[in-house]
């Protein structure tokens, strides 16, 4: 008994050195203190966001960004898109194309709702049936012309035209259709709309491990533009969206992440009639332009110059088809190739965007600097703007458009598309070879080659966007303008 007892107090007292001592390089023995965990406590009073009340949280019925950014966190999709506009599995399982005109998507069994109902494939076509259908997504699912559910876990999307990029369009919120009516509309997201001491707040959906620090997000009511910046600055919200759609130069004192936004500024020239009629004139006005100049002085820097007609950061984009700098001998060589001795064309921009007349002001100074001359026509609104390019009334105009996630440029070469304008979709060169590259029957260096010879419009730059957040907040920010919550359950304020 005894010769035990001596053996544990041997035991206990090695252990005891070995915890109260090391070594250092030298051999020499070093005390280390252990170490002490700081667990970060759940937090269901700190992080609030703006919203509209006077506006609908239903998706497919709000009118205000501050709404359609709560969504992001109330409702999921189908799949979801990364920064270089790659399209990852969310709620979809799998995804095939049985035909070139057809999308079947498969849904895992036994999915629900945040309030334990089953999500089923007839809540997708029910989500997409809205969608169409709202101001917000409509556009950008025009390429499908319809959707219906083979099985309680399959959905079938019909195309309007061949698309392999067509899954990249599926990120419309999937909500309960049970919940149409309600204030409170039901999604399967990390979070849910509740009401808490008669205001709605946001609570965290737990069902499927999430497990957030901020176990409750409250809502504060600051509908104006102005106001939500300020709000941001001063740390009365946590986090706002910025889509840089105007004043991007604007002070911001919170700190913000730049995210990409699929927002392309571009030339739109007149192909049918004046100089825009003389294919020279076309890559003459593209080689003028310094694309690093606008970007970097009429956008603040919060944007990404075009080298192709696609996002920079897409992977269709690789080939670069023009420099982003001017090429002023190019320039002044394609105009003598025109045959032309008058080079003088309107520019026509939207008055009410000062970003954007500040670009047609430095587009205007780079043409002229080759021997354009340059008749800058402002609209006094965006009505009479949008009239004269429906009604081909310009030379030259500086437009912006919502590309949409399959990166479709149907918007140019269709008689339907919102950017066609100018354009004469049946002679267009570059039209009928995209045509004849989405449909398989070309390579997509033949549409890049044509697109570059004939310059149907000229891509200038990509907006970028902006995540402000408050300066106190603490978590790798991992925010992409189509989730700008996406690492949430890491984020918590600093400690005292």
């Amino acid at each position: 008994m005894k010769k035990t007892i001596i053996i544990f107090l041997c035991v206990a007292f090695a252990a005891s050195v070995l915890t109260a001592c090391s070594s250092d390089a030298s051999g020499n023995e070093t005390e280390t203190q252990p170490k002490t965990v700081h667990a970060i406590p759940k937090d269901d009073t700190s992080f609030k966001l703006c919203y509209t009340q006077s506006d609908s949280l239903n998706p497919y019925k709000c009118e205000t960004q501050n709404n359609q950014i709560l969504s992001q966190l109330v409702f999921e999709s189908l799949f979801c898109i990364d920064d270089s506009y790659k399209a990852n599995r969310n709620i979809a399982e799998k995804y095939e194309y049985p035909n070139s005109t057809t999308l079947s998507v498969t849904i895992p069994s036994r999915l629900s709702f945040s309030d334990g109902s089953s999500l089923t494939a007839d809540d997708i076509t029910y989500s997409f049936r809205n969608a169409v259908k709202s101001s917000y997504w409509g556009s950008s699912l025009s390429g499908i012309s319809s959707c219906y559910a083979v099985s309680s876990t399959v959905v079938n999307f019909q195309l309007e035209y061949p698309n392999s990029y067509a899954h990249n369009l599926l990120i419309f919120p999937i909500i309960s259709e049970s919940s149409e009516t309600s204030d409170y509309p039901i999604g399967s997201g990390r979070y849910y709309f509740a009401e808490e001491n008669e205001g709605t707040v946001l609570k965290a959906n737990n069902k499927n491990g999430f497990s957030p620090y901020f176990t409750t997000i409250h809502l504060e009511n600051i509908p104006a533009s102005d106001s939500i910046d300020n709000a941001v600055n001063i740390g009365s919200v946590s986090l706002t969206f910025r889509d840089l759609s105007r004043d991007s130069s604007k002070r911001i004192d919170s700190n913000y992440k730049l995210v990409n936004i699929n927002n392309l500024v571009y030339i739109g020239i007149n192909n049918k009639k004046g100089l825009g009629a003389n294919s020279y004139i076309r890559k003459a006005i593209n080689s003028a332009i310094d694309r690093d100049v606008l970007a970097n002085s009429a956008y603040a820097g919060f944007a990404k110059t075009a080298s192709s007609v696609f996002n920079p950061d897409f992977e269709l984009s690789s080939t670069e088809i023009f420099n982003t700098s001017a090429d002023m001998n190019a320039a002044k060589q394609a105009m003598l190739q025109s045959g032309l001795s008058n080079f003088s064309i309107s520019l026509l921009v939207n008055g009410t965007n000062s970003d954007r007349v500040a670009c047609a002001k430095l587009i205007k100074q780079q043409l002229e600097a080759v021997g354009f001359h340059i008749n800058l026509s402002i609209a006094d609104t965006y009505e009479n703007y949008e009239k004269r390019i429906q009604k081909e009334d310009f030379d030259l105009y500086l437009g912006e458009i919502k590309v949409t996630p399959d990166m479709s440029l149907q918007h140019f070469f269709s008689k339907k598309g919102s950017a066609h304008f100018g354009i004469n979709p049946e002679k267009s060169i570059s039209a009928e070879e995209y045509n004849k590259y989405i449909n398989g029957d070309a390579e997509l260096g033949s549409f890049l080659i044509s697109f570059s010879e004939e310059m149907p419009f000229i891509p200038i730059l990509y907006r970028q966007g902006m995540i402000c957040f408050s300066k106190e907040m603490n978590g790798d920010m991992q925010g992409t303008s189509m989730d700008c919550f996406k690492n949430i359950e890491n984020w918590y304020f600093k400690s005292e």
